[in-house]
């Protein structure tokens, strides 16, 4: 198995039951909300509304050599490490952004404002809130790693450039399932469209 699903499943299971419910109910899990605007043969265009996230820069490049330090510093927050220990609940999907260097998001459950939130423990943790934003997307099955996601980006760049559609060039990585899920796995690599009507 994947070394990084060895990794996440190794800290689920350090956990106590409780805190990893919030994982074994993928149906009680809160998604980041969006409507879709467009579908074209290969990805689609959606619209996105605001969020708001907790969010760690990591200073490694590509998806494998980030996703252990980002999810150990984010998840330990929701987990309880924060001037309150208070457990926060997990939502979907799981954000990284991808360039020459990255940062991963977790959504905050929309029912939580920012003043309401314990303060983390980890220094490293920041809270950023996203306005509404029209995004493409492309999705991809099974487990992700770096050849996969720089090879459906380089797709979704390609399909963009055919349909003549400008976007910022600043690509994300969207994981949906918790690291034990094994079939059916949803990925998907999103970038911001520009003037998109």
């Amino acid at each position: 198995m994947h070394f990084i699903t060895l990794f996440l499943f190794s800290i689920l299971h350090m956990l106590t039951p409780g805190q990893s419910s919030s994982f074994d109910n993928q149906s009680n899990t809160e998604e980041l909300n969006y409507k879709v605007v467009k579908t074209f043969d290969k990805f689609e265009i959606r619209s996105y509304e605001p969020a708001l996230f907790s969010s760690v820069k990591l200073t490694k490049k590509g998806y494998r050599e980030n996703s252990r330090e980002g999810f150990s510093v984010l998840a330990g927050y929701i987990f309880g490490d924060n001037d309150r220990n208070q457990k926060i609940a997990m939502t979907s999907p799981v954000v990284m952004e991808l360039g020459d260097t990255s940062k991963m998001l977790f959504m905050i459950p929309s029912n939580l404002e920012l003043n309401q939130l314990p303060s983390p423990n980890n220094s490293k943790i920041a809270f950023e809130q996203q306005g509404q934003r029209i995004l493409a997307a492309i999705r991809f099955d099974g487990f992700a790693d770096n050849e996969k996601i720089e090879r459906y980006k380089t797709i979704l760049k390609e399909e963009l450039t055919k349909a003549n559609i400008k976007h910022s060039n600043q690509f994300s990585f969207l994981g949906y399932d918790p690291p034990y899920q094994v079939e059916n796995r949803r990925n998907e690599i999103v970038v911001e469209l520009i003037d998109y009507k």
